[in-house]
Order: C-alpha cells, then structure tokens, then sequence
C-alpha cells in the first residue's frame, strides 16, 4: 500500500516536472519567435529609411549638442543625412504652423520643451509612434497615446551660494522660503521661466492655496531677474544673492566647474521634459523613427549625459545620479504646459512683474 502511494506520488511529481518543462519550452519559442519577429521589422525599418535617405530635424537644443548627435546617428547609419534645423522653441514652432498653414511639411521631427506638444497635437501635426526603447522610460515619461517622447529632462532646485548660506540653515521645504531671514532680496526668481513652480504647486496644492503661497512669497521682496536662468545663476555666484529656483543641469554645470554653487531638491521637485515627436507629414518617417529611437537608445541618452543635460532613460544615470534620484518629482503636465502664458500672466501679477 505504501509502495503504491509512492509510485503514485511519483507519477504526480514527474507530470508536474514535465508541464514546467512543456511552460519553458513554450514560452522559450514564443519569446525567440517575438525576438525573430521583431528583428525582421527592424530590417524593413532600416531597409524602407535607406530609400528615404534623409532626416530633417528641427531643434531648440544648441548645435553644440544637436551636431554631435547627428554625426553619431549618421555614423550608425551612414545611408541617412541628418539636415539640423535649430532655432527657439517659439520661432520652430511658429515656422512649423506657418509650414502647415502654407501646405508644406518641411520638418520630419521636432525636440522641443513640452509647451509646444499640445498646440501641434491639436492642429494634427504631429504623429503617434511608439520607439522600441520606450521600455525603458518611466511613465511619466512617455506619452501613452505615443505622441512624445522624453529626451531629456530638467528638474529644478533651490540653489544656493555656499559661502553665504551654511548647510544647516538651507530651507527644505517650498514653505522654510517664507522665513524673515530671506526677505529682502534674498531670493532670486526669473521673471519668464518661474511659473513652473506655481503652476506645480497648483497641481499639487490646488489653485487657491499655491496663490496664496506665492502671495506670501512676494512679500518676501525676491529680487526679479530676467533672462535664462544661467544668467541667475551667475548672479548667486557671484554672491549677489543668497538663494534662487532654477534648472537643476544648470545649477550643477556651476558647481561642477568650482563656482561656489549648490542645490537642494525641494520636494516635490517640478520638473520640464523636453520631448522628442515624429512629424504627421514627414517625408521620411521611416528614417526618422530610426532616429527617434537612437536619440532615446542608452548611446544617445549617455550622449545627452555628455552634453550636461539629464537623461530621461532608465539605466543612464544622470552626472552626479541625485540629479534625477532620491526625490518625489512632478513632472509637468503636457496640458498644463500648454496653459504656460496663463500661469505666467498670473505669477506677473502677484510678483508685480511689467
């Protein structure tokens, strides 16, 4: 009897070995057919981009960054020209409508920051395509509709001069900002970037609540400083003041090069994308989507590395890795941004900025 039980004890144990052998070996074949698959339409990909040839890029990041990184695609893909078209996010996409309004889609794909996605979304003139490295990005990172893609991203800190303010006395929240011992121009805000706080703020507050924090925040008497925020930056360099908001990269490329400069992430940190959108009319979709994918691949997220910006990807951490961990983070909203000169018409008022 005891024997019995154990030969049937045995035949239950081998069935069950043998059905998780039959699972691996299905699932072994279902992924190397997957993988088969997937690299026969990569091949089609790469054999319909060689007819097209070409890629026309247009992009609001400096031919310092944007020329190296099409010398790179082109290297990987001698067959395809890259033409880069580079101006300011507002005159690219000025150019694109009057393109559109003039029946003509010059551009085959467009980097920009996420203010521009919803205006050209609307208009139809931006396409959906789902990169092959889009695994790699967060979700907030990414647009699920397939519309955009994050190139790079910029947090934004409160930093700070390291000879005039001690570590221990730094504020660590949005709200230690409101301590006496920081009025009287001792914080610098920019008077056209810095609405990307309030309109986080908004978003995780609620409206009336981030109004009233700003309002406050006014009678702190923050000196106003137009211009990018580098110029900002400089300012507290140079010890004219204690404390500003601004873009992380740029706050770290300072301190990066001996400048008696620092950052604290305070949370939640808001944080802009620059995106990257396949053109609905390209004339060469096929080539550019391979140039999409390798702008966002881990060669072309190490190269925005490179170029002291934040990469987006998962994998590539950014120079040094706090930039972009170790934090809560808000990314900025595609339809939010869309409503920037709102919100910025809104933070003039209450910083009393003409």
């Amino acid at each position: 009897m005891a024997s019995c039980y154990y030969e049937k004890g045995r035949g239950t144990m081998f069935a069950k070995l043998l059905c998780r052998i039959l699972i691996c070996l299905f699932i072994a074949v279902g992924v190397s057919s997957l993988a088969t698959a997937q690299e026969k339409d990569r091949a089609a990909l790469i054999e319909r981009a060689k007819k097209e040839g070409e890629v026309v890029w247009y992009t609001s990041a400096g031919l310092q960054d944007s020329n190296p990184m099409a010398e790179a695609f082109q290297k990987d893909y001698p067959f395809i020209r890259i033409s880069v078209i580079r101006a300011g996010s507002g005159v690219l996409i000025n150019r694109i409508l009057n393109e559109a309004r003039a029946q003509k889609g010059l551009f085959d794909v467009l980097n920009t920051n996420d203010e521009s996605v919803l205006p050209l979304k609307k208009r139809g003139l931006i396409d959906r395509y789902v990169s092959t490295e889009a695994s790699f990005y967060d979700d907030d990172l990414k647009d699920k509709e397939g519309y955009w893609h994050t190139a790079y991203v910029i947090p934004w800190f409160l930093g700070y001069n390291t000879k005039m303010v001690k570590k221990d006395e730094l504020p660590k929240t949005y709200e230690e900002l409101l301590n006496p011992k920081w009025k009287g121009r001792k914080i610098a805000l920019g008077s056209d970037n810095g609405s990307l706080i309030l309109s986080g703020l908004m978003r995780v507050w609620g409206k009336e609540k981030a109004m009233r924090y700003f309002q406050q925040l006014a009678k702190q008497e923050p000196a106003i400083q137009a211009g990018a925020p580098s110029s900002r930056i400089q300012l507290v360099a140079a010890g004219e003041f204690p404390l500003t908001l601004a873009s992380g990269n740029t706050l770290q490329t300072f301190a990066s090069r001996g400048a008696p400069v620092d950052w604290v992430p305070l949370e939640p940190v808001f944080v802009q994308l620059n995106t990257i959108i396949l053109a609905a009319q390209s004339r060469h979709p096929n080539a550019t989507k391979l140039f999409i994918d390798f702008v966002l691949s881990k060669k072309g997220q190490e190269m925005i590395r490179s170029f002291h910006r934040v990469p987006a990807r998962t994998g590539v951490d950014a120079e040094p890795p706090r930039i972009f961990k170790g934090f809560k983070r808000v990314v900025q909203d595609i339809e939010t941004a869309a409503s920037v000169e709102e919100t910025t018409k809104l933070y003039n008022e209450i910083l009393n900025i003409r």
